[in-house]
């Protein structure tokens, strides 16, 4: 049994800790700075609270970090602040050359780091969730989900190879998204989106209704997703490919951004109002 500490349980990060908590390990978050629904989520699933971030790190041999992108390095230089020495998992939708940076400051000070990259929903469900895992201590991660239903896939011991994988596969997935959305906005802008259902239709009689949903759908993580695009367009200059696609498509995302604590998903009216007034 492990003792793991999770930065930070939010809708990824807590179906992370559960998959850790059936697999016989004990979960533990930190309360400080951490919002009701934080707590809520915590409690209803056994996590054991410690109040602050030093304790947490005191306790656990094991840190994942689940969190936004935009916060992933300053999670892990407090984590750094602390003294941990133990294992380290970045598991956040970073750059491959931003997790290499981090890892370079997290060995210097002792920390066994390893790269991961959730691909797919919050692991609730057996086949449909892995971390692709990299690094030459990534073995010790598998170990911590052997119930599931989080599957794990070690890929390589080069940090930056699970980061790349991510940013890849979010390019499409995500990026499409992005993609479809400012077209039905450009389309709605120029009166021309019911002929343009019409043609789609022609191909596929589903195609309008299933990018009216991805449309809607994605505003709730749309402020999470702009910090993504963000990474991606980093990654693709690395590669020598074009960034503008994806820096476009954190614009994209950062014009439904409003739309995060929506109590229902906002109709696509709505969503293409913000898209074409800012």
């Amino acid at each position: 049994m492990s003792t793991i500490g999770v930065l930070h349980p939010g809708e990824m990060g807590i179906s992370v800790a559960v998959s850790a908590i059936n697999s016989g390990h004990q979960v533990y978050w930190t309360s400080q700075g951490r919002s009701d629904n934080t707590r809520l989520r915590a409690e209803k699933h056994n996590l054991i609270e410690t109040e602050t971030l030093s304790q947490l790190c005191q306790t656990s041999e094991i840190i994942f970090s689940v969190c936004p992108p935009h916060a992933a390095e300053a999670v892990a230089m407090s984590v750094i602040e602390t003294g941990f020495k133990g294992f380290y998992l970045e598991a956040n939708a970073i750059s491959p050359q931003r997790v290499i940076r981090i890892g370079q400051k997290m060995e210097e000070k002792g920390i066994h780091f390893i790269d991961g990259a959730i691909i797919g929903s919050p692991a609730w469900i057996a086949n449909e969730t892995r971390l692709y895992l990299s690094g030459k201590d990534a073995d010790k991660i598998p170990n911590c989900f052997t119930k599931g239903p989080l599957e794990t896939k070690v890929i390589g011991d080069e940090l930056g190879k699970a980061s790349a994988l991510k940013m890849c596969y979010a390019a499409y997935s995500k990026g499409t998204t992005a993609l479809l959305s400012a077209i039905l906005a450009a389309a709605e802008s120029f009166g021309v989106r019911d002929a343009l259902y019409q043609q789609w239709d022609m191909d596929d009689s589903s195609f309008s209704e299933h990018v009216n949903q991805r449309a809607t759908r994605v505003t709730a993580k749309a402020w999470r997703f702009e910090g993504e695009m963000h990474e991606i367009a980093s990654t693709f200059q690395e590669a020598g490919m074009p960034d503008g696609f994806h820096e476009a498509a954190a614009e994209i995302y950062h014009r439904m951004a409003d739309f995060k604590d929506a109590e229902q998903p906002p109709g696509l009216d709505e969503v293409l109002q913000a898209l074409i007034g800012k």
